[in-house]
C-alpha cells in the first residue's frame, strides 16, 4: 500500500513533515538539494501533484527554494525567523499576545544578546554595528520606514554577534512582531522624528558598551531604552511590569 492510498487527504503534509524533520535534525543542511520531483514520486509512492503540494508547503515555510527551469531538486535554505514570526503574528491577531508580552519577551531576548555580544563580538562585528548606526543617522530624513530597517539591521547584527542562533532568530521574530503591531501608530503620531533621534543616541550608547565589553551595562541600556521608546504606546496598567523588568538589571 502506498503512502498516498493510506491517507490521500493529508499525504502531502506527511511528506513535508518528513523533509522538514530532516532539515531540523541536520540530516539536510543549508545548500543541500532535495531529490527531484520524479525521484520524490518514486521514493514516496505518490503522484506528482502530491509531491508538488508538499514542496509548496516547504517553500511557504521558507525551508526550501525551487528555481524555475532548474531540473535539480529544491535547495535547502538557512533557517530563518519566519515560522516564529508567523506564530507570534497569529497570537497577536487573536489578542492572545499583546504589546506588553511582546516587549517583555523582547527585553529578555535583546538584553541576553548584548551580554553575549559584549563577550564574543569581533572587530568585524563592531564595524558592521557602526555602519548600521551610520545608516540610521543617514535615513532620518528619508522617513520612518527606511530608518526602522536600519534599526532592525543594527539589532540583527548585535544578535548575530552573540554567536547564539536561537537568540538571533527569536530576536528577529519578536522585533518584527512589535514593529508590525505599532509601526503605523508611530508614523501617525507625528513624534517619529524625536523617536528616531532618541533611538540613535541609545544605539550609540549600546554600541559603546558592547565595544568596551561591558555586557551588564549594555543589558541595562537595552531594557531601559525599550521601556522609554515604547512608553507612550503602552497601557498605563502595563508600565509597572515593564519597568520592573528593566530595573532588574539596573547597575548598583
Amino acid at each position: 500500500m502506498t503512502t498516498e492510498s493510506a491517507q490521500p487527504a493529508r499525504v502531502y503534509q506527511l511528506i513535508a513533515d518528513k523533509i522538514e524533520n530532516a532539515v531540523l535534525s541536520g540530516e539536510l543542511k543549508p545548500g543541500d538539494r532535495l531529490p527531484s520531483e520524479r525521484e520524490l514520486v518514486q521514493q514516496y509512492g505518490v503522484s506528482r501533484p502530491t509531491v508538488r503540494e508538499a514542496l509548496r508547503v516547504l517553500e511557504s515555510n521558507h525551508l526550501v527554494k525551487s528555481r524555475l527551469g532548474d531540473r535539480r531538486g529544491p535547495v535547502v535554505l538557512p533557517l530563518t525567523s519566519h515560522s516564529l514570526r508567523k506564530a507570534l503574528t497569529r497570537l497577536t491577531s487573536v489578542n492572545a499576545v499583546g504589546l506588553q508580552a511582546l516587549l517583555q519577551f523582547r527585553m529578555i531576548i535583546d538584553s541576553a544578546a548584548v551580554v553575549l555580544a559584549a563577550q564574543y563580538r569581533t572587530d568585524s562585528d563592531l564595524l558592521e554595528m557602526e555602519r548600521a548606526n551610520a545608516r540610521m543617522r543617514a535615513s532620518v530624513e528619508l522617513g520612518y520606514e527606511e530608518f526602522s530597517q536600519a534599526d532592525f539591521d543594527f539589532h540583527r547584527i548585535v544578535a548575530r554577534s552573540s554567536k547564539n542562533p536561537l537568540l538571533e532568530l527569536s530576536g528577529e521574530a519578536v522585533r518584527g512582531s512589535v514593529l508590525g503591531l505599532i509601526e503605523q501608530r508611530i508614523v501617525d503620531s507625528g513624534d517619529s522624528y524625536a523617536l528616531m533621534q532618541s533611538s540613535i543616541r541609545h544605539h550609540t550608547e549600546v554600541l559603546d558598551a558592547v565595544r568596551a565589553g561591558d555586557g551588564g551595562h549594555a543589558a541595562w541600556l537595552t531594557r531601559d531604552g525599550l521601556y522609554w521608546y515604547y512608553f507612550d504606546y503602552l497601557d498605563p496598567a502595563d508600565r509597572p511590569g515593564l519597568r520592573a523588568l528593566a530595573d532588574e538589571v539596573r547597575p548598583l
